[in-house]
């Protein structure tokens, strides 16, 4: 085994790479790290309330229409009969790339993920919803995207002359992760075998052209590789197929690909295992490679099963940590740049909003442990909630906590190299790269999907809080469990409890890390942040319990004063004035806001505060007049200017 002291002292070491592929073998044959709780099929919970009334509206708004709003992007037939070969030119993608970072080259498969990512969101919402138009025509695309699957398994966006055999930035395993999601998604719902073989025997060809501990499938060259950097979310893929079935050779693949993109050159991304060993290293990625990297390390780290791993990962737990803001929000404005988390200074991307939910899922997933059930609440409830426009249905590219203006800029900043546009509401952002729009249309039922799972063939967990009506088996009972709340708007929760048949089970709610009291007649224990209920429960039953909570007064990382009630976030919104830009179609356009007036606030020494009508009013200082107001807070996931801290 390679001793931690060791890297420590060597990272920067040339024989690195001979190092960790001759103990790849003993990691493939250790003993896996046992996973706590176990996920539920696809389509097992789906949304109630007032989550499944706002899913609606975005099949019914940006996302269900992305494909009639950038038609070019979303039905290019990238997978098919437009297949990359030697001498394809690079698209256009109505983009502007002043100032981007990006080699040209990742014009060229860029389509596969806007398109892939957008199938992804949109088969989730709408089998959710059960929207039939939306389900008929997904099966139209599942009709035809198997059909450009090769006789040899292959399934992906290069021709026979290219694929597999790269020495510069490509889109091989990228554009593979995006489709294969959307379909693993599909057949767990549906349970269409067809799929799940066509799936399979992708998967397989994969293996085969890229052998374990034979090939390097991150080798890419010196220059920029950001299409190769994504290609390690295959874990993804990997993950999904070794929970449907059993079979550690997915996990041990999952892996090595971990090893390999540890060992080759990478264009500074935070995840490789030297610089995560290095204690002087600060993250400093591209946002998004940072946030979804996380899965492929968890994973890795529970295919491996020893310390070396296990310190890894929290090494880079804790460095997650210090680049999120109160809200959630995972800087990337697009790169972290070695800064830490600021409300004013620091904006997050939606599709790292996404990446980072969907990375502390596995690992609620993996360890049981509920301080990532509040992570992941924290982040879709503020930082995600905020940064959707209420009114319109568009969704931010980028976003700040204390955001002051949406005119482009991040904050009125302005930046030397580039015409900033990222900081507006838009249906599409085809100006910069239409891909947060499909993440924002992701991160809903990806939070639906994990809102329940099991411990064991007894024990049912509401990891998640939120709205929602879950069924699946106990044994050989079918139950069904509705919870009915408003959540996290009121911290009331009914659970409607239907059973075939009477039944001994245990129930798990998360507790929440803001829980004051419990109010339940539920005989009830709390272990390790678990509310635990076990009892002979009949065949229509119920759990009511209300979590108590207070008013608290926080201070951030820079000492600055924010508002909480429950999961909540509270903001002093401020008035704008709303300029509409470019139309897409004849109801969805771009829009920015301006401040009407340009005052700010700070706190109120010894100020208390108290929740009314759900608000929260308190006094503040206006900066402007100096004098101390009493205003009213509300949660800023209903905002869009907005000011979250106070100095």
């Amino acid at each position: 085994m390679l001793a931690l002291k060791y890297f420590n002292k060597n990272y920067k070491m040339r024989n690195f790479a001979n190092v960790i592929l001759i103990t790849l073998s003993t990691f493939m044959n250790a003993q896996n790290t046992p996973e706590l709780f176990q996920n539920l099929p696809f389509g097992s919970i789906k949304p109630s309330g007032w989550l499944k009334a706002q899913m609606q509206k975005d099949v019914d708004g940006y996302l269900g229409n992305l494909d009639k709003s950038v038609p070019d992007l979303i039905n290019d037939p990238i997978y098919g009969t437009g297949r990359l070969h030697k001498n394809s030119e690079l698209k256009d993608l109505g983009n502007l790339k002043a100032g981007d970072a990006a080699g040209s080259d990742q014009y060229k498969w860029w389509n596969s993920e806007t398109q892939s990512n957008w199938w992804d969101a949109y088969i989730r919402n709408v089998f959710l919803l059960n929207d039939a138009a939306g389900i008929k025509k997904v099966e139209m695309y599942i009709k035809q995207i198997l059909a450009t699957q090769d006789e040899d398994g292959y399934l992906g966006i290069y021709d026979k002359e290219l694929r597999y055999n790269f020495n510069s930035e490509n889109g091989e395993l990228w554009a593979k992760a995006t489709l294969y999601r959307g379909l693993l998604a599909y057949y767990e719902f549906t349970k269409d075998e067809k799929v799940f073989l066509a799936i399979k025997k992708a998967v397989e060809n994969v293996m085969q052209n890229y052998p374990i501990n034979a090939s390097s499938p991150f080798s890419s060259g010196e220059k920029f590789n950001g299409g190769v950097s994504h290609g390690l979310t295959f874990t993804d893929v990997l993950d999904r197929m070794y929970f449907l079935t059993g079979d550690k050779k997915y996990v041990a693949y999952a892996l090595f690909l971990y090893q390999d993109f540890s060992n080759t050159y990478q264009s500074e991304e935070d995840i490789q295992l030297k610089n995560i060993l290095n204690p002087a290293y600060k993250l400093k990625s591209h946002g998004v490679h940072t946030f979804e990297h996380m899965r492929p390390l968890i994973v890795a780290t529970y295919a491996a099963g020893n310390e070396e791993f296990k310190t890894a990962l929290d090494i880079y737990l804790k460095r997650i940590e210090q680049v999120i803001t109160i809200s959630g929000g995972a800087i990337g404005d697009e790169w972290i740049a070695g800064r830490t988390a600021d409300a004013t200074h620091t904006g997050y991307e939606y599709c790292s909003l996404q990446e980072l939910l969907d990375s502390y899922s596995l690992l609620l997933q993996k360890t049981g442990s509920a301080k990532y059930g509040d992570a992941i609440e924290k982040t879709f409830y503020n930082a995600a909630q905020g940064a959707r426009d209420p009114i319109h249905s568009c969704i931010a590219y980028l976003k700040t906590d204390n955001s002051f203006e949406m005119m482009g800029t991040k904050n009125g900043e302005v930046e030397a190299d580039r015409k900033q546009t990222r900081y507006k509401y838009s249906p599409a952002h085809q100006d910069v790269a239409v891909c947060c729009n499909p993440n924002a249309g992701r991160i809903s039922p990806y939070f639906v999907q994990n809102s329940w799972m099991k411990e064991n063939e007894n024990t049912l967990v509401a990891t998640l809080l939120l709205p929602n009506i879950l069924e699946t088996t106990i044994g050989d009972n079918k139950i069904s469990i509705e919870t009915e709340t408003e959540y996290p708007y009121s911290n009331y929760f009914n659970f409607k409890i239907k059973l075939e048949k009477p039944a001994l089970l245990t129930i798990k709610i998360r507790k929440p890390n803001w829980v004051k009291s419990i109010d339940t007649p539920e005989n009830f224990v709390v272990d390790n942040e678990y509310i635990v209920i076990k009892r002979e429960f009949k065949s229509i039953d119920y759990i009511r319990i209300n979590l108590m909570s207070e008013v608290e007064i926080k201070k951030d990382n820079n000492k600055n004063t924010y508002f909480t009630y429950g999961p909540l976030i509270y903001a002093k919104p401020i008035d704008s004035e709303v300029i509409k830009g470019k139309t897409y179609l004849s109801n969805f356009s771009d829009f920015n806001y301006k401040p009407k007036a340009q005052v700010k606030y700070s706190a109120v020494n010894n100020a208390s505060a108290v929740l009314v009508s759900g608000m929260i009013e308190t006094k503040l200082k206006n900066e402007q007049t100096n004098n101390i107001e009493k205003v009213q807070l509300i949660p800023m996931g209903r905002t869009i200017l907005r000011q979250v801290t106070f100095e």
